[in-house]
């Protein structure tokens, strides 16, 4: 009897497998409409809109001084600032506070944003406050409008002094010149405070502002208008600074001041976040080097935290980062290199 041979029977290959499709026509439509419907409902309460889709910012609320005299005398020690170290308009006070030397006169309470909370939170509660909404009703209760930063408290009533930057640094600059460690910088000289405003009312509206009117626009007819007056404005400031160090002259002034805290910002949010693309701020011929000699102010750049401005930006305004992704760089240095803009508006020898 013979052995069977015994032989293998070839598997038939593996069907490929299939990649995924892309969802049909319908599904992608119906997507997109649900997810601008919420954009448009998220954007409406982060950034209130006119009739044409364009961002209008709130008027601030509490408006009082530090005068001698008046309910609020200019003493060391009894005000703080509350502020966000990602946000430009509180950057404003800090630059100031240091300038003028007020560090030991004026505390500071760091708030950072919490879309959780809808607002700003305590790094350290205190007062029973964990979020600045508490703090704004302890000063205020039943309080119901914006809670936002910069915020110079006062400590000694509970109670919010101002909550406008433009004016907390008006303040900042002249009232505690008893307790300033620098007095004699002045950067709202009498003689230069109609220039200084003429800077402030053509800067705020189309750079200040015109940043966040790029972002937060609702139409691309309102995005491209905020975009025309915001790099034609850019382009006056680079031509004016061709002759002069400063926007007012050879001392720096609030005007700087104001412009420098968006500047700093611009190349690492407002270029791509925003869509303030036509060029970077360091591209300039003279508002990059003007850029770096302000930084370079002593301790300017000590108020410059690149981290937290990436971080409040690109990982909270969900809106316009959906996937809260925060970019890498950029690298700093390039604001320590020398800058040249000392010889600027002097004469020539």
């Amino acid at each position: 009897m013979s052995q069977a041979t015994s032989s293998t029977v070839a598997s038939p290959p593996p069907k490929p497998k299939k990649g995924k499709s892309l969802p049909p026509k319908f599904m992608i439509s119906l997507v997109r409409r649900v997810w601008t419907t919420m954009w448009q409902t998220m954007m409406s309460q982060m950034a209130p809109r006119d009739a044409q889709g364009a961002y209008v910012r709130p008027v601030s609320q509490f408006r009082a001084s530090a005068e001698p005299g008046h309910p609020y005398p200019p003493v060391s020690g009894r005000y703080k600032l509350y502020v966000g170290l990602g946000c430009p308009w509180a950057h404003r006070t800090l630059v100031v506070r240091t300038l003028k030397g007020l560090e030991d006169a004026i505390a500071v309470s760091i708030v950072v944003p919490s879309p959780e909370d809808g607002g700003w939170v305590l790094t350290q509660p205190e007062a029973g406050c964990r979020t600045l909404r508490q703090v704004y009703e302890l000063a205020e209760p039943g309080y119901v409008g914006r809670c936002t930063v910069p915020v110079l408290w006062d400590q000694e009533t509970n109670s919010i002094v101002n909550n406008e930057s433009s004016e907390i640094i008006v303040t900042l600059n002249s009232a505690f010149n008893a307790v300033a460690k620098h007095p004699t910088l002045d950067l709202y000289p009498e003689q230069l405070r109609s220039q200084i405003e003429q800077w402030n009312q053509k800067i705020y509206p189309a750079v200040n502002n015109g940043v966040y009117r790029c972002g937060f626009a609702q139409t691309q007819t309102a995005y491209e208008q905020a975009y025309r007056e915001l790099f034609e404005t850019l382009d006056q400031i680079d031509s004016c600074l061709e002759t002069s160090r400063y926007l007012c002259g050879s001392q720096p002034t609030l005007a700087d001041v104001r412009l420098f805290t968006t500047l700093f910002r611009f190349d690492i949010v407002y270029y791509s976040l925003f869509k303030c693309n036509r060029q970077r701020i360091q591209d300039y011929k003279n508002l990059g080097p003007y850029l770096q000699d302000l930084y370079q102010l002593p301790g300017v750049a000590d108020t410059c935290n690149l981290e937290a401005v990436k971080r409040d930006y690109f990982g909270n305004l969900f809106p316009l980062n959906p996937g809260g992704i925060i970019p890498v760089g950029p690298d700093l240095a390039q604001l320590l290199k020398p800058h040249g803009r000392e010889q600027v508006g002097q004469p020539l020898s």
